[in-house]
């Protein structure tokens, strides 16, 4: 039963999108319409908004953060954690009160992650900073740190269900990128700034 509530609470948190309540309350386009159709902060960003684009980062991640903590506080279960935090990152990409149209969930499971374990979530970020700095290309920076996940887990935690975590989270981001991998190989996709 307590999969199951955390679980759903989860989801239900999620669910709550950051990009779209913010574009909202900024008056700026919706970015499920606009931009690259993604509503994550990337795309408010395209959308030629710098705070609003903090705002949905911060609050992505941020739905990643809570129902971690929450479960960690309240059960000592690393599957009852991993689940809260799993289902956080679903509901953020099928958000139930927002059509279940959602982003690609790299600031959730970055949240997720900094939840779980601070060195893994900086792990994470720097592999991003590094690949986005050299390469300039937002989803390629996302992938690669997608993929990277599961060795930075195993690596620092040498623990099997948030390394399985970070599988499952890992192939999810990558499937969730493909438009941006066929970008990628045929050239045209932007890049940062663009």
């Amino acid at each position: 039963m307590e999969y199951l509530i955390f679980a759903i609470a989860g989801y239900l948190l999620g669910s709550v999108s950051s990009a779209v309540l913010v574009s909202r309350a900024m008056h700026l386009p919706d970015p499920r319409s606009e931009g690259s159709g993604n509503p994550g902060a990337t795309n408010v960003l395209r959308l030629g908004n710098k705070v609003g684009a903090g705002l949905t980062l911060a609050g992505d991640i941020l739905k990643g953060v809570l129902p971690v903590l929450v479960a960690r506080w309240l059960s000592e279960d690393p599957l009852t954690v991993a689940l809260a935090g799993a289902s956080a990152f679903v509901g953020h990409l099928f958000p139930l009160f927002f059509g279940f149209k959602g982003g690609k969930g790299v600031a959730t499971a970055l949240g997720v992650f900094a939840a779980v374990s601070l060195p893994v979530a900086g792990g994470l970020a720097l592999t991003w900073i590094v690949t986005a700095l050299v390469f300039r290309y937002s989803s390629l920076a996302a992938l690669i740190s997608a993929v990277s996940a599961p060795i930075w887990s195993w690596w620092l935690l040498a623990d099997l269900v948030y390394t399985g975590l970070a599988i499952v989270l890992g192939l999810i981001l990558i499937l969730r990128h493909w438009g941006n991998i066929q970008r990628l190989s045929s050239g045209t996709e932007s890049k940062i700034g663009q």
